[in-house]
């Protein structure tokens, strides 16, 4: 098997669990994809978390989650609000790309269930450990 399938299919696992709907299922892909301390940095968050770090005098706020338990109540989360309610379905934006030896960069899409239309997106930049899961993940909204 070629390295750019393998790639395809390890993203393609990656973006499964955002649309997974098993709650069991979801967890298992958590541990699968996740190293056990595993890092997701939300590089840019929302609007009204910005405005309000400024207002605490943080100029550029991250959120981060570590570990499996903290990123499977992300990835769950994430389901309930965007996928759940079955108007929307996470997929890839194109192909993922290796950066450097452990670093790929996997542009993702948030479609449109009803019109098949992008209405969201981002750009995840992701290290892997030498096991090949995730070392850490900065995900960038809106970024596409």
């Amino acid at each position: 098997m070629s390295e750019t399938l393998e790639l395809k299919q390890w993203s393609d696992r990656y973006i499964a669990q955002w649309n997974e709907p098993d709650p069991a299922a979801r967890k298992e892909l958590v541990r699968e994809l996740w190293a056990p301390d595993g890092l997701q940095v939300l590089v840019n968050p929302p609007q009204e978390v910005r405005e309000a770090a400024a207002n605490l005098a943080v100029p550029h706020p991250s959120l981060e989650v570590r570990g499996h338990d903290g990123l499977n109540a992300r990835v769950s989360r994430a389901y309930d609000l965007f996928i759940a309610p079955g108007e929307h379905v996470f997929q890839a934006a194109e192909e993922p790309a290796v950066l450097m030896p452990n670093v790929v960069a996997v542009r993702w899409s948030m479609v449109s269930i009803a019109t098949g239309e992008a209405v969201g997106g981002g750009l995840e930049v992701i290290t892997l450990g030498e096991d090949g899961r995730i070392r850490t993940d900065h995900q960038f909204v809106g970024v596409g």
